[in-house]
C-alpha cells in the first residue's frame, strides 16, 4: 500500500494530466478544426495549433507510462517509449519556433538581419513545422533503435555469467539515451532560451523607454509589459527545469524514492500545463471558443433543470 505522501502527488499528477490533456485538446480541436475547413489561420495560430496537439500527446504517453508503472505493468510501458520521444522532441521544436515567431514579431530591435526575419518567418511558418516533424521522426527513429540494441543486448546474455553484461547494457543506454537526448534537445532550447531573452530585453527597454516618457509607472501599457516580463521570466526557469529534468532523468544519476518520484513529476509537467493555460487564455480565438462552450454547457444544464 502507498503512503500517504504517495498517494498524494499521484492524485496531484494524475489530475494535472488529465486537465492539461482536456486543454490541450480544445486548444488543437479549435484551431485544427478552423484550419482544416480551409479558413487561413494567423501563422501564430498555426503553431498554437501543432503545439497543443505535440503536448496533448506529451501528457497522454506520460499518463499511460506512469499508470503502466503503477499498476506494476513497467515492462510494457517500455514499448510506449518511442511515442514519448517523438511527443517530447517535436514539443521542444514546437516551442521554440513559437518562441522565436514571437521574438521576431513583438521584439523591437532594428538590425537588418531581424527585420528580414521577421519578414521571412509568417511565410515559412508551413515549412518550419514540416522541418520539426521530420526532425522529430528521424530522433524517434534514432531513439528507438537504442531501445532495439539494448533489448538484444539483454536477450543476449550467454548462461552461466555474472550480472557483468546487465551491467554493460544498462550503461550503454544511459550513455546513448543521455547523448541522444542532449543532440535531439539542446538545440531547439538554446532557440527557445535566445528567443526568450531577445524578447525580455526588448520588453524591458520598451518599459523603460514607457517610464521615462509621460506615462506613469500605474499606466495600463507598463503594467501590461511587466506582466508579459514576470510571465516570460516564469516560463524561462520553468522550461529550463523541465529540460534539465529530461536529462536527469535519462541518465539515472538521482535515484528517487517513490514519493518523490511522483512529486518530480508534478514539479515536471506543471510549467508545461500552465504555458498550455496562458496560450489558451491569450488568444483571443481560443477565448471565445471557451465561452461558447461554457455557455453552451450552461444552456444544457438549465434546459436539464427545467425539464426535472
Amino acid at each position: 500500500m502507498p503512503s500517504p505522501p504517495t498517494l498524494f502527488f499521484m492524485s496531484v499528477f494524475f489530475l494535472e494530466t488529465l486537465a492539461a490533456m482536456l486543454q490541450n485538446g480544445i486548444m488543437a480541436a479549435v484551431l485544427g478544426w478552423e484550419w482544416a475547413r480551409g479558413r487561413a489561420l494567423p501563422a501564430g495560430d498555426m503553431i498554437v495549433a501543432c503545439l497543443a496537439a505535440s503536448r496533448f500527446g506529451l501528457h497522454c504517453m506520460t499518463f499511460t507510462n506512469n499508470l503502466l508503472i503503477t499498476v506494476n505493468f513497467s515492462h510494457v510501458a517500455y514499448y510506449f517509449n518511442s511515442l514519448w520521444d517523438f511527443s517530447n522532441i517535436l514539443t521542444f521544436w514546437l516551442n521554440a519556433l513559437l518562441s522565436a515567431f514571437y521574438c521576431v514579431k513583438i521584439a523591437s530591435f532594428s538590425h537588418p538581419t531581424f527585420l528580414s526575419l521577421r519578414w521571412r518567418l509568417s511565410r515559412s511558418v508551413p515549412r518550419l513545422l514540416l522541418g520539426s516533424l521530420a526532425i522529430s521522426i528521424l530522433a524517434t527513429i534514432s531513439s528507438t533503435t537504442g531501445h532495439i540494441i539494448v533489448s538484444h543486448m539483454k536477450a543476449s546474455q550467454p548462461p552461466y555469467t555474472n550480472g557483468s553484461w546487465v551491467d554493460r547494457a544498462r550503461i550503454f543506454h544511459r550513455n546513448f539515451f543521455l547523448l541522444h537526448e542532449i543532440l535531439a534537445l539542446s538545440m531547439p532550447f538554446l532557440l527557445f532560451l535566445v528567443s526568450t531573452v531577445l524578447l525580455m530585453l526588448s520588453l524591458r527597454r520598451h518599459m523603460h523607454q514607457m517610464r521615462c516618457s509621460r506615462q506613469g509607472p500605474r499606466d495600463s501599457s507598463t503594467q501590461a509589459h511587466t506582466m508579459a516580463l514576470k510571465s516570460l521570466g516564469f516560463f524561462l526557469v520553468f522550461y529550463t527545469f523541465y529540460f534539465l529534468s529530461v536529462l536527469v532523468a535519462v541518465s539515472n544519476i538521482v535515484p528517487l524514492q517513490l514519493h518523490w518520484y511522483w512529486a518530480w513529476q508534478v514539479v515536471t509537467y506543471t510549467g508545461v500545463f500552465l504555458h498550455s493555460t496562458f496560450l489558451l487564455l491569450s488568444s483571443p480565438r481560443l477565448r471565445r471558443a471557451l465561452k461558447n462552450r461554457l455557455q453552451g454547457c450552461g444552456a444544457t444544464g438549465c434546459r436539464g433543470l427545467d425539464r426535472g
